[in-house]
């Protein structure tokens, strides 16, 4: 049986690190990469703590597949899903759940897997990615997505109270001319392009303050760099610069604040910038960003206790669970 000290020699960190890790500690300073390669060290060594030992023994594992529509260098580039899967193995964690995760289903196959209790799909999928899972078994719970809500669960968040909540905030503090920066995205094989639904609420709030300017909406990928080269070009093109942008993620913003600085401006005082997700890094950057903070984890937790009802209470009847946000306010906007 792996004990502590072993996934701490493998890790090459020390052994205090791998149990506050394991543990869920948030006060740890330990970046990302370091925490995921921790917990991938302790499921490949079966690690399971000793209070857990018997029960091991006793109980009958589930196993559920964890399917995530990004690769696993896509997803350290978006905290957002990260957080999502690390508050579902957690939960798995905790009761004794064996996960089997797959990254990208379009070059997974499905067929192969044996004994599958159910799934829990992060991201968007397409019909055809949604048809191979449902092959193996109909107990799915999506997150981030809510795909044919009459007959799977779904963990999702309210974006047009979001958006509207930030929106608010600045109109409050007097901005009139505020931009956006954001991304689209597309699914599977055939590329085919979502709707962004903050984009969406977005035009519709501008345009019922009538205050909509189309010149000032920059869309590319939902990256640091994306968010970046956006916030350059605004600057560079614009006569009339926002007083304030809402920027999509919190990886975009990141990009935003380093342009703006590059660029001899301040944030807030030339340019206030709210973002999305609230990422941990986000009370770091300079100045701390406002952003709106989703309950990421909660959501993967929410959708194990979905699946679990769905296994062992033979619920039928699906469920479509809104997780609300709040808006934290911190350094990166000011009053005009």
């Amino acid at each position: 049986m792996a004990t502590i000290k072993d996934i701490a020699e493998k890790a090459g960190v020390s052994s205090a690190t791998v149990s506050r890790v394991l543990n869920y500690d948030n006060t740890l300073s330990v970046s990302d990469e370091k925490r995921q390669l921790i917990f991938e060290i302790a499921e490949s060594m079966d690690y399971m703590p000793p209070r857990k030992r018997n029960i091991r023994k006793t109980q009958k594992k589930l196993r559920i597949g964890l399917v995530h529509w990004y690769t696993m260098s896509q997803e350290l580039d978006d905290p957002y899903y990260m957080s999502i899967r690390l508050g579902i193995e957690k939960t798995c964690y905790e009761g004794n759940i064996d996960i089997i995760k797959i990254f990208l289903p379009d070059e997974y196959d499905f067929q192969n897997l044996e004994r599958i209790d159910g799934f829990i799909a992060i991201g968007k999928f397409t019909e055809s990615q949604i048809k191979k899972i449902m092959e193996v078994s109909q107990n799915i719970v999506f997150v981030d997505s809510s795909p044919m809500e009459a007959q799977f669960d779904s963990v999702i968040i309210d974006f047009e109270k979001a958006v509207v909540g930030a929106l608010d905030y600045l109109w409050e503090n007097g901005h009139r001319k505020i931009g956006y920066i954001g991304g689209r995205e597309c699914i599977g094989h055939e590329k085919i392009a979502l709707g962004e639904r903050r984009e969406t609420v977005f035009r519709d709030y501008m345009t019922s303050r009538e205050m909509l300017n189309e010149a000032q909406i920059y869309i590319g990928a939902f990256l640091a760099e994306s968010g970046y080269e956006l916030m350059k070009k605004a600057i560079k093109l614009s006569k009339d610069l926002p007083t304030a942008f809402l920027v999509a993620s919190d990886s975009m913003a990141i990009g935003v604040l380093r342009a703006v600085h590059e660029m001899g401006l301040r944030v807030p005082e030339d340019i206030s910038v709210v973002g999305f997700n609230d990422i941990p890094t986000s009370k770091f950057t300079v100045p701390p960003l406002t952003s709106v903070r989703v309950h990421k984890e909660f959501m993967g937790e929410t959708a194990v206790e979905l699946l679990l009802e769905r296994i062992l209470k033979k619920r039928v009847v699906s469920k479509k669970v809104i997780v609300p946000t709040e808006l934290r306010i911190r350094e990166s906007c000011c009053k005009i």
